[in-house]
């Protein structure tokens, strides 16, 4: 970034995408712009999720699970917190499923071998 209003984009981002640049001065004054152009806040909103890669979502979770990771986020999201650990999750089962096709060929293996 080389001055106010100046587009800051990360190389890592497809340039092809269709979410609005984002720049210092929008972000404060709260618009959003796709070249050069504003555009309505829902639609800035819409592109920014899906450059996010998340979605909004209402659910009931135990008070116990809440004030849990509340605590442990400290000054930090604890939204974020369980985000993480349901992705955490999901690579566990993940793990576990690759492990379990791994014995049972193990298994088979010795089996047709013996």
């Amino acid at each position: 970034m080389k001055g106010k209003g100046v587009t800051t984009r990360s190389s890592s981002l497809d340039p092809r995408d269709d979410a609005p640049d984002l720049t210092t001065i929008a972000l404060s004054k709260g618009w959003f712009e796709r070249g050069g152009k504003r555009i309505s806040k829902k639609a800035g909103r819409a592109a920014f999720r899906r450059l996010l890669g998340k979605k909004q979502v209402n659910m009931m979770l135990d008070v116990a699970v809440i004030e849990y990771f509340k605590a442990k986020a400290g000054g930090r999201g604890y939204q974020t917190l369980i985000n993480e650990a349901l992705r955490q999750a999901m690579g566990r089962e993940a793990l576990e499923k690759v492990l379990r096709r791994i014995v049972r060929e193990e298994i088979r293996s010795r089996r047709k071998a013996a």
